[in-house]
C-alpha cells in the first residue's frame, strides 16, 4: 500500500517555524515528508533537516518523497530520544522542531496495522512495529480495572466501566484477536439510544486504547521540555495536536515554560528564581482554514500551537 498522508497546517505550521535558511530543524513525526518537504525548499540547500518517525514504513515513504534533498538525517525513532539523537549528531541545538502528533492516514487507512474498526484486521496499532506491547496485549492482558481507567481517560468515554467488563467476560470464553470482535463487544456494552449519536461505538475505545499502546500522553508530557530545551535561542517549537488530551498537555506545558514562577500568588515576591524559558506565539491555537477542512475532513480537529525560546 502507497504511503499516503495530507499534511494538515501545512503553510501555517512552516510559517510558523520562521525557518532560516542556514538554520537546523527537526521533524519529530516525519510521516510521508509533507511538512519537511516545505521546510527544505525554504532551506535551499544550505540547512539541516533531521527526521524522526518511529515507523519504518512511514521513513521509507520520507526519503523516497524527499530523495532530490541531501541535507537530510533520517532517524528511526521515537522523539522521546531528541536529546540524544542530536548528541548522536553532534548538535548542540536546533533553530525549529516540529511534531504533527497521532496517527498518520496511512497507518489508518492500512487494514494490516489494525488501528481502524473500518476493517477486520488483528488487533495491533504499534506505531512502531518493533515493539512487543500491541493492541492485542491490551485487550487481553490488562486487567478490568486497569481497561476502565485507560478507556475512561484516554477516550473519554462515557460507558468506559461496561466497555471493560464487557471486554473482560468475552476474553474469558477465547482470546479477543480482531478489530472487528472488538467492535461487536464494544456495541453490546453501549446502550442503543447513545449508539444513535456521537459517530461510531468503538472510536473513543480505539483512541484509549491506541494511546495506550504507543505511550503517546507519556511520551509528549515527558519531552515537551526537552524539545525547548533543544531550541536556540529565537529557537520555535510547533505542535499540531488532535485531540483535548494532547492539545491540553501542550497549552499547559507553554504556559509553565512563559510563567515559570511557582510561588503562591500570595508571596509578594517571587523566591523560587525560576525564569520564562520563552514566550507563546499563539494565545489561541490554529486550526485549519475552510479550503481546508473542504479539501481534508481529517484536518476538522486538528490544533497547532507555537512557542518561541528566549534565553
Amino acid at each position: 500500500m502507497e504511503f499516503k498522508h495530507k499534511s494538515v497546517l501545512l503553510d501555517e505550521t512552516v510559517d510558523g517555524l520562521n525557518v532560516k535558511e542556514n538554520g537546523i530543524y527537526v521533524d519529530c513525526t516525519l510521516g510521508g515528508g509533507g511538512h519537511s518537504l516545505e521546510v527544505l525548499k525554504r532551506l535551499k540547500g544550505t540547512g539541516t533537516l533531521i527526521g524522526i518517525d518511529q515507523d519504518e514504513e512511514a521513513l521509507s515513504a520520507a526519503k523516497e518523497r524527499l530523495k532530490e534533498f541531501e541535507n537530510v538525517i533520517y532517524v528511526h525513532s521515537n522523539f522521546e530520544n531528541i536529546k540524544e539523537i542530536l548528541k548522536n549528531q553532534g548538535i548542540e541545538g536546533v533553530d525549529g522542531i516540529m511534531a504533527d502528533l497521532g496517527v498518520s492516514s496511512y497507518q489508518f487507512d492500512n487494514p494490516e496495522r489494525g488501528f481502524s474498526y473500518r476493517f477486520d484486521a488483528p488487533l495491533d496499532m504499534r506505531m512502531n512495529k518493533e515493539n512487543e506491547i500491541s493492541a492485542y496485549e491490551i485487550v487481553n492482558g490488562y486487567s478490568e480495572d486497569e481497561l476502565f481507567k485507560i478507556i475512561r481517560d484516554y477516550g473519554e468515554e462515557k460507558f468506559a466501566k461496561n466497555i471493560a467488563k464487557h471486554i473482560c467476560a468475552r476474553r474469558k470464553e477465547s482470546p479477543i484477536k480482531t478489530t472487528f470482535e472488538l467492535n461487536e463487544i464494544i456495541k453490546a456494552a453501549i446502550p442503543a439510544k447513545m449508539r444513535e449519536k456521537g459517530g461510531h461505538p468503538s472510536k473513543r475505545t480505539y483512541q484509549a486504547i491506541r494511546i495506550e499502546c504507543n505511550r503517546e500522553l507519556e511520551v509528549l508530557e515527558n519531552t515537551l521540555d526537552d524539545m525547548i530545551e533543544c531550541l536556540n535561542n529565537e529557537g520555535r517549537l510547533c505542535v499540531i495536536t488532535f485531540h483535548s488530551l494532547e492539545d491540553r498537555t501542550v497549552k499547559n506545558n507553554f504556559r509553565t515554560n512563559e510563567n515559570s514562577c511557582i510561588c503562591p500568588p500570595s508571596f509578594p515576591v517571587c523566591t523560587c528564581g525560576r525564569k520564562p524559558k520563552g514566550k507563546i506565539i499563539t494565545k489561541k491555537p490554529i486550526t485549519a482554514s475552510e479550503g481546508e477542512l473542504e479539501e481534508n475532513t481529517r484536518s476538522q480537529s486538528a490544533k497547532l500551537r507555537i512557542f518561541e525560546k528566549t534565553v
